[in-house]
């Protein structure tokens, strides 16, 4: 009997600190205005993480709005996170944030307390700041390129990814492709790199069309010939409408599907799919779903000791 192909994925749980996000994205089915939403407070997160005890559950993605980097809120907001990313630790999960982009100090104190960390790099065309990311300073390509070479010089595992279809061009793709590529051959971080079809969803401002699923099988051959071997290349199955064509992205390149979580906070329209139905997908076609840690093994040795010993508890 052949050996089937593995895909993998990370058992997860997304904590938000906060909805509340300066930028204003017209993509965005995420973000609040400040007051909207209350900050998620350390009993709340300890309460919603011991009721994941003995859940099988490994990766905790600590997924924020971003509060301004000149606020006076920012060390609160800062001190939430670390101390989110700690509360995780200090009850066997293992973190990793996405939470825009930081300073190479805030980098670096979080290093000490997740085990990755992430960064859409989206698109690096700086056309969009005209259009899409109007009203979003974030956005701004080079400070974002800036968070990947910073990563990269902490020795910090990294994800980060494309999102497609918000008015690039397909040169432009792969111009994007090739910078994270150049990256990588720096620093040699990159753990994955995300490809993620734009998919509308109720609570954007602009009713810009979906990302055409099927032109994804192009962009997963594209970042396959342009990306280095040591980066995996992740799809979201949850954005890919048939499922038939997640088994065709996997045809193309891809090999991992992600955090798949109970909910999508960014595409909260668009649920997971049910793990064992997507197993018996995966498997009826020769594919073996793994679970894997939020960092590559390739990645063990670069942690503080106290994390890789965390690492350690789920080998």
């Amino acid at each position: 009997m052949p050996m089937k192909k593995i895909v993998t994925y990370s058992p997860a749980h997304t904590l938000v600190p906060t909805y509340e996000c300066f930028n204003r994205c017209s993509y965005c089915n995420f973000r609040v205005d400040r007051g909207e939403s209350s900050w998620l407070s350390l009993a709340a997160g300890r309460q919603k993480l011991k009721q994941l005890e003995e859940k099988g559950i490994c990766e905790i993605l600590i997924l924020s709005g971003e509060i301004h980097p000149q606020s006076s809120r920012r060390k609160y907001w800062f001190k939430r996170i670390y101390d989110l990313c700690e509360l995780a630790l200090s009850l066997g999960f293992l973190p990793h944030t996405n939470a825009g982009p930081l300073s190479f100090a805030e980098m670096e104190q979080l290093k000490q307390v997740n085990v990755s960390m992430g960064l859409m790099l989206e698109q690096i065309t700086p056309k969009l700041l005209q259009t899409v990311h109007r009203q979003a300073p974030s956005k701004d390509p080079a400070l974002r390129l800036q968070q990947l070479e910073w990563a990269g010089e902490l020795r910090i595992p990294f994800t980060t990814g494309l999102l497609l279809g918000i008015g690039e061009t397909q040169q432009e793709r792969w111009e994007t492709i090739e910078a994270i590529a150049q990256i990588q051959q720096r620093w040699g971080h990159i753990q994955e790199v995300i490809l993620q079809p734009h998919s509308p969803g109720e609570r954007q401002s602009d009713r810009a069309k979906a990302f055409n699923p099927y032109e994804l099988l192009e962009v997963i051959v594209k970042a396959r010939e342009i990306l280095p071997p040591s980066i995996t290349i992740q799809i979201p199955p949850n954005l890919v409408s048939d499922p038939k064509f997640v088994l065709e992205c996997l045809e193309a390149g891809a090999r991992d599907l992600g955090g798949i979580v109970p909910k999508d906070e960014v595409n909260p329209d668009y649920p997971h799919y049910d793990r064992c139905s997507l197993i018996n997908l995966l498997e009826s076609a020769g594919w073996r779903l793994v679970p894997r840690l939020p960092v590559y093994p390739q990645y063990y040795d670069w942690l503080p000791s106290q994390l890789r010993l965390k690492c350690q508890n789920w080998l």
